[in-house]
């Protein structure tokens, strides 16, 4: 089942209006698959399937068809038919595809295991797609680490629990040595089902569990609270460090379900406390209450709870959101009141899904689609540096699979961890997997070591200040890049390690990369891209310089010409996109003419060009120097006497800039 989250959740004593992601039911579409269509607006993705199939059979060729047939499989993550259906569309429509179905189709090829194809389907896409849709970015970003994952060993054993049922089961919280998670299944003969998957509504469940020899087997459940269920959806149990507080999502729902001005249902969190009844001195779970920062307009779910519970993590679509859905983040404040949300910013969430938020040890893990995986959603860990979020990083498999995997917990008491997934074996629809760390014993070290190169002209930049951090964003080492750009830590690190090497420079950008060291002894080489701040600022034979066209003076003059002046107002513009950036200014000249004048000429030719500089508003004082060389700096043969033609001479009359200060 699609996990109790970012998606509307519609009643079904509701008639639906809503649009479903991101494309509107069309009017006037073909009457050979209306019914279909009307399925798919409400959400039955099961039936809607299945009267795309036959409405296909009898001779329905459209390109909302296909879109919407494929869909209805990928909402379900039926990778393998939806990876069909796609097919179909781009065979048929390849030239007028929304981008969106370019990444669709290349998770769709993720999960069902052909990742040389996906890496395809995602190139196709950072081409189509907006240039500020952040899975563009992500994707240049880690398609070359992709492969590296998918070697590294497991770091971790992985279980089925005998708790899972034929239906949808996800989501452990940790309770009093139990563990709270949400289920659909019912003892009910004839329950009320949700129309998505055609499943019986969510409720929460306890149960302990045996962590001896590692086994993590439960026994027998039962549902964690009457106080707490409803004839609706209840999910994602957290609980605070003395359990006297919980959060919980849950369907818009106060005694009757709400809805926006569509008629759709959304979900919201909510918090209760255990206090004893007066009668019988019982503990109740009361004051049942939804967060202040819910709305009828919008869906927040998935609670989460920082070390300390001073922070509440949640994911939601709410206004402000980058992608379909984003993590936010709260401060959770005296007299139960709450900070504004945070958005967890553009390192986190993406233009795809980001949601199931967990953190522990200045560490974030959540699922997402947005950035690359295996397929379906994956499983990411960043570090938390400062109350800023580091670039994430996959966890591999065995915690990653083709399918669907989230809601990561772990309790380091016990040393045991959970994960939710629809993978391949499981018992039913989403099932519950135990995870247990693996001791690492072989002594396995890894040197890294890379070049540094522009981006633009792949020329080698030397003297750039290298930096090597590890998983938990502590500085290891420092280094610089030799003469041809070369760079080599000392430090040697272990194999299968995540880090993250910083690249940084004077009049460069600087650059992050996270990667991971190879899974066997030897070296790990990066190499590091890097651009200027700015096109104009270029790196000659070491020396960073402002570079703009030819600044001519008439003959024997010094005055700066309307032409000229263009040139300049360049220097100007930069230079106060960038107000601490400090210059010399340097003019020369051509072999002809004596030395003296040559040098005089030059030098008032230098001062006149900082006087334009100055009345155009850059201050005097950053501009360090404005001297004139005359014929002393050639930068080729031309010297007196020697006979060459006009284009060689006029490469000796130049003006340069040099930064010398940012």
């Amino acid at each position: 089942m699609k996990k109790i989250t970012i998606y509307k959740y519609i009643s079904k004593l509701l008639v639906c209006l809503v649009s479903v992601l991101f494309f509107n039911t069309v009017q006037g579409q073909e009457n050979k698959f209306k019914s279909a269509e009307k399925l798919f607006s409400t959400l039955n993705y099961k039936e809607a399937a299945q009267a795309y199939k036959k409405a296909y059979d009898k001779g329905a060729k459209d390109k909302l068809l296909f879109q919407h047939l494929g869909d209805s499989y990928y909402f379900n993550t039926d990778m393998q038919n939806a990876n069909k259906w796609y097919g179909k569309l781009f065979e048929e429509y390849q030239n007028d595809i929304d981008p969106e179905y370019y990444f669709r189709y290349a998770h769709s090829f993720q999960g069902i295991g052909k990742h040389n194809e996906a890496k395809k389907w995602m190139k196709q896409f950072s081409r189509s797609t907006k240039k500020s849709d952040t899975r563009k970015l992500n994707y240049v970003q880690a398609a070359n680490q992709l492969d590296a994952i998918l070697d590294i060993e497991s770091s971790y054993s992985i279980k089925n629990l005998s708790v899972n049922t034929k239906y949808s089961d996800f989501g452990v919280g940790m309770y009093k040595g139990e563990i709270v998670y949400a289920s659909s299944k019912t003892n009910e003969k004839k329950p009320e089902r949700y129309q998505w998957n055609n499943q019986p509504f969510l409720n929460l469940y306890k149960v302990p569990f045996n962590t001896s020899d590692y086994n993590t087997e439960v026994i027998a459940d039962h549902l964690f609270s009457d106080d707490i269920s409803t004839d609706y959806h209840e999910s994602n149990a957290v609980f605070n460090k003395d359990f006297t507080k919980i959060y919980f999502t849950r369907n818009n729902y106060d005694e009757k379900l709400g809805s926006d001005k569509n008629g759709v249902n959304h979900l919201k969190l909510y918090s209760a406390e255990l206090k004893e009844n007066s009668f019988n001195d019982k503990l109740k779970w009361r004051n049942i209450k939804e967060l202040p920062f819910n709305s009828d307009q919008y869906s927040v779910g998935h609670p989460a709870l920082s070390d300390d519970g001073s922070k509440l993590y949640f994911t939601s679509d709410m206004p402000g959101s980058i992608g379909e859905t984003d993590i936010f983040v709260v401060d959770v404040l005296e007299d139960d009141q709450y900070s504004k949300p945070k958005n967890l910013g553009a390192n986190i969430n993406t233009s795809g899904r980001e949601m199931f938020p967990f953190t522990q040890d200045n560490k974030l893990y959540f699922a997402s689609d947005g950035h690359l995986g295996f397929g379906g959603l994956d499983l990411f860990s960043a570090n938390v540096l400062n109350d800023s979020y580091q670039s994430p990083v996959n966890m591999g498999s065995p915690i990653n699979s083709l399918k669907d995997d989230f809601a990561f917990t772990f309790d380091k008491l016990s040393n045991v961890g959970f994960i939710s997934s629809n993978r391949k074996g499981g018992k039913g629809d989403d099932d519950i997997y135990s995870i247990v760390p693996i001791q690492q014993k072989e002594l396995c070290e890894q040197a890294v070591n890379g070049i540094v190169s522009n981006i633009l002209t792949d020329e080698r930049i030397a003297n750039a200040k290298l930096e090597l951090y590890n998983e938990l964003g502590v500085k290891l080492a420092t280094t610089t890049s030799n003469e041809i750009g070369a760079y080599n830590f000392d430090i040697p690190l272990d194999c299968r390690t995540k880090y993250e090497v910083r690249v940084s420079k004077l009049g460069y950008k600087t650059s992050v990369k996270p990667s991971y060291t190879e899974a066997v002894s030897g070296s790990t080489f990066i190499p590091l891209r890097v651009e200027t701040l700015d096109k104009l600022i270029v790196e000659e034979k070491g020396v960073l310089k402002l570079k703009i066209g030819i600044i001519y003076f008439n003959l024997d003059k010094d005055f700066i010409r309307s032409d000229a002046s263009i040139e300049l107002n360049k220097i100007v513009l930069v230079m106060s996109q960038y107000p601490k950036m400090h210059i010399n200014i340097e003019s020369h000249t051509d072999s002809r003419s004596p030395n003296e004048y040559n040098r005089d000429l030059s030098d008032r030719r230098a001062k006149s060009t900082r006087d334009y500089l100055v009345s155009q508003g850059i201050e005097a004082t950053r501009i360090v120097s404005a001297i004139g060389y005359g014929e002393s700096r050639l930068i080729n043969h031309c010297l007196d006497g020697v006979a060459c033609s006009e284009s060689e001479h006029q490469l000796n009359r130049r003006s340069e800039f040099i930064i010398v200060k940012m």
